[in-house]
């Protein structure tokens, strides 16, 4: 494994910008809403072209480059220098986007991924692939959808695929538990996949698409997008705790020329199925860890890896946070928390080192106000470097 940098250089080399993006994903108590409401409502996450801290990130150059578009985790907005959660993989012409959270549509421009020219930057783009279901993991989705046809003039590629979740059969268990069963959403079909969750979009913009189809021919986005549910059949009927079972190797999902993806379950409990995937290209691999736990399907997938992609969470953050709540209420919540993700102790001595991981790249920062050197933490026990990410910072793969 290669040598840690000295703690006074920096783990990554790289100047970091401050950030104040904070994220709480799975909060779902009242008063934890509420808490986090003021700060919410008086931030506003910049999807305008105007420079910021992150856009002056030196940027490395390649055949196969790691360029993150967003790196904050959780839906609360508390700063403009990061985007939701967002990762492209680029492989010469070809680019491969892991999830879109809020703001990532926008990041994918200011990447410069596109060829040039007006309404070309969904022009390289072939595949979306989507770890799990949470908003702040698609929320960009329904506005990339959207407006497809008008960033797709120049594209002459096949559909561009879009993979993730299929649809659930059984509900998520309540928590904590003996809580009461809230009403659910959307009964007659509660747990959508990817491929339902498209078409019920499309439904959604019926007026804005009839509108446009009818008066400007503008191209309907159902020719755009190929959605595909990954097929589980087999491998796990996901039940209501949501824990994945040990897969013995990776699931295969496309090989598109040189490029192959794979992809394994990883433990977001109660949220299932919640996937990692690997993109394996001739210069290296690239893994991007969707929002998990340790997993050892997550190390499987991610041995020997060139870059490790990876969602990290700050226990202090998640105990500050829970000391605002009554007692019954913070337990269960901080137990929840912290057994659904991956703190900076964990993932590089439990994960990265395990993995023999090359590279360990922080990303879904929680929270991403946090200052650098909290998130430099995790290089103890980890031997290899140790890059805490910023948006669009783009790292070459090289073997």
């Amino acid at each position: 494994m290669p040598e840690a940098p000295p703690e006074n250089v920096g783990s990554d080399g790289i100047p970091q910008p401050e950030n104040h993006l904070g994220g709480f994903a799975h909060a779902n108590r009242r008063r934890v809403l509420s808490l986090l409401a003021g700060a919410s409502a008086t931030a506003a996450l910049s999807t305008s072209g105007a420079p910021t801290a992150a856009a002056a990130t030196p940027r490395e150059e390649g055949r196969t480059r790691v360029v993150l578009l967003g790196t904050a985790g959780g839906p609360s907005m508390f700063d403009p220098g990061r985007a939701g959660v967002s990762t492209a993989v680029v492989h010469e012409d070809r680019v491969y986007v892991v999830d879109l959270g809020v703001g990532s549509y926008r990041r994918l421009g200011q990447a410069g991924l596109d060829p040039a020219g007006p309404g070309n930057l969904l022009a390289n783009v072939r595949g979306i692939f989507f770890t799990h279901l949470h908003s702040d993991h698609m929320v960009d989705w329904p506005s990339l959808y959207a407006t497809a046809a008008f960033n797709s003039i120049g594209r002459t590629q096949p559909p561009i695929r879009v993979f993730g979740p299929g649809r659930r059969s059984e509900l998520p268990r309540v928590f904590p538990p003996g809580s009461p069963e809230p009403p659910i959403v959307n009964p007659d079909d509660p747990m959508p996949g990817i491929s339902a969750m498209t078409s019920y979009l499309r439904q959604a913009f019926a007026a804005d698409l009839n509108d446009r189809v009818r008066d400007s021919a503008t191209p309907d986005p159902s020719g755009v997008f190929e959605p595909r549910d990954i097929d589980l059949t087999g491998v796990w009927d996901v039940d209501a705790a949501g824990k994945p079972p040990r897969l013995s190797g990776p699931i295969p999902v496309w090989e598109d020329g040189e490029v192959r993806i794979t992809a394994t379950l990883v433990d977001h409990h109660p949220t299932a199925p919640a996937f990692a995937y690997r993109f394996d290209t001739p210069d290296g691999s690239v893994v991007v860890s969707g929002d998990t736990t340790v997993t050892p399907n997550l190390i499987d997938l991610a041995h020997g890896t060139d870059y490790l992609v990876h969602e990290v969470i700050d226990k202090r953050y998640v105990d500050r946070t829970v000391s605002q709540l009554p007692p019954e209420q913070a337990n269960a919540l901080r137990e929840h928390l912290l057994a659904s993700h991956t703190t900076i102790e964990q993932v590089g001595r439990d994960v990265a080192e395990a993995a023999c991981a090359r590279n360990l790249v922080l990303t879904h920062l929680v929270p991403a106000d946090n200052e650098v050197g909290r998130w430099r933490l995790a290089q103890k026990g980890y031997s290899g470097r140790l890059i805490v990410g910023t948006d669009l910072m783009s790292l070459a793969v090289r073997r």
